[in-house]
């Protein structure tokens, strides 16, 4: 096999990343924007020592579930990878993915519920990050390419409430009005780097963020007015000064150049305040529903300790509050424990409280301590749990351990880490937050083995 070789063959599966996989000569190729079933001639681009990479060259038979893709940015855009398929389709997709990482990388075999789809493929985010460029001589924002920095110019995305869309456009207007010009990643020229914008589902309070290499603030101020009357919910203008060379989005430094420099929204009945910073879940709906689901496997009677591993602003550990005798959350940045502390002040939670550490290193020492929780529940990053953590963990002897895990792979890795450390992996379901996307989440609860037997 050579590239630009061109074979006739069949999507019989998918990958994590929303490509379809076939075989050819033995070898897997990895094809984007094919469904499964699609027959196809395949055109390579690459190969490498175990596997390569091709294109559609045609599309001979469509596999079940595709049709036209309703993004006219579809297959330039890096963002979604199933706008040609159904959303059945996509779910099926999903669910196969989390039961195979189980299967064949865990090694294991829980009961797998049904997928949860989402009640929205549409608008669904609260959060959108804009990079900005200029492109022959106008400012533009939109969203990288495939596996590039280069920006497809479209602020219309189906993902994202219609209203972003409006305001990201009078904010290209108006910061051609305030003087601000166009960050040049390449020469690491120009100010304004991405426009980052944030809305409360429940609350409608929406957070602008102007991403910047240098500060904007004295071109701005006699602009403010202007932008909040035109969008009045807009109660929170900032900017983010990162002078970096980097990929990150955020520098270090944030102001508040109009407004309270925060938003509230509600979550499972909770308020929280947003940050810029603050983590939290993109699809508030779905969120709500995993966070229910999460609680269900808990399955705590009132009493008892619930201990929060990565509790981010608390919104988890605070949805089941009312369920627990007492909570704990940790959480290792600083700005998300603080969120979290006021939560659960502004929620009239009394039994909370929330320390600031690498989880693996307070759960040792609440372990230490003699610390014994009924049920904990861990959610991490996308890298999943540090083996010290699940050791912390198992070690202080929970009934049940919730995993809330944005990373399917991951997850099944520490759920084979658990399963050594006396914890089986009981029950998985599957948690479409981000339809459209090749992310899915899942929720896992693991049993003591002396609780199974």
């Amino acid at each position: 096999m050579k590239k630009n070789d061109i074979f006739e063959t069949e999507i019989t599966g998918m990958t994590a990343d929303g490509s379809g996989v076939c075989r050819v000569d033995g070898m897997a190729v990895f094809v984007p924007m094919t469904a499964v079933g699609d027959r196809l001639r395949v055109r390579i681009v690459k190969v490498l020592k175990r596997y390569a990479f091709g294109i559609v060259e045609a599309l001979l038979v469509p596999g079940e579930g595709r049709c036209e893709p309703d993004c006219p940015v579809f297959r330039q855009c890096g963002g979604c990878v199933y706008r040609h398929v159904t959303y059945d389709t996509e779910l099926r997709y999903k669910e196969q993915l989390v039961a195979d990482a189980f299967t064949r990388i865990g090694g294991l075999h829980p009961a797998f519920d049904p997928i949860l789809g989402a009640p929205a493929r549409d608008g669904y985010r609260n959060k959108a990050q804009y990079p900005v460029a200029e492109a022959d001589g106008q400012m533009i924002c939109g969203f990288y390419a495939r596996r590039s920095h280069r920006i497809v110019p479209y602020t219309g995305c189906r993902l994202q409430p219609p209203r972003f869309a409006e305001v990201t456009a009078y904010l290209l207007e108006w910061a051609k009005r305030c003087g601000i010009t166009a960050y040049d990643e390449s020469a690491h020229t120009g100010e304004l780097r991405h426009i980052y914008l944030r809305q409360g589902h429940h609350s409608g309070e929406m957070l602008v963020c102007l991403v910047v290499r240098t500060s904007v603030r004295k071109k701005v101020t006699a602009h403010l007015d202007a932008l909040t009357a035109q969008f009045p919910e807009i109660v929170s203008v900032t900017e983010s000064v990162n002078p970096d060379r980097t990929n990150v989005i955020l520098g270090k430094t944030l102001h508040t150049l109009a407004g309270k420099g925060t938003i509230e929204d509600t979550m499972c009945g909770v308020r929280v305040t947003l940050s810029p910073r603050s983590f939290y879940q993109v699809n508030t709906a779905q969120a709500e529903r995993l966070y229910g689901i999460a609680r269900e496997f808990a399955g705590m009677d009132g009493s008892g300790l619930l201990l929060d591993l990565y509790c981010g602003a608390g919104t988890i550990g605070l949805s089941m509050a009312a369920d627990a005798g007492r909570l704990i959350g940790v959480e290792v940045v600083p700005e998300a424990v603080e969120d979290a502390r006021r939560n659960a002040a502004r929620a009239g939670v009394e039994n909370a409280s929330f320390f600031c550490g690498d989880a693996g290193t307070i759960a040792a020492q609440l372990r230490q301590e003699g610390t014994a929780p009924t049920v904990i529940v861990l959610d991490p990053p996308r890298k999943g749990c540090d083996r010290a953590t699940l050791e912390a963990a198992a070690g202080m002897a929970p009934e049940r351990i919730v995993m809330v895990s944005c990373e399917p792979s991951t997850a099944a890795r520490d759920a084979a880490i658990l399963e050594t450390l006396g914890y089986h992996a009981e029950r998985v379901r599957a948690v479409d937050m981000f339809p459209g996307t090749g992310s899915v989440e899942c929720v896992v609860r693991f049993m003591q083995e002396k609780e199974r037997s």
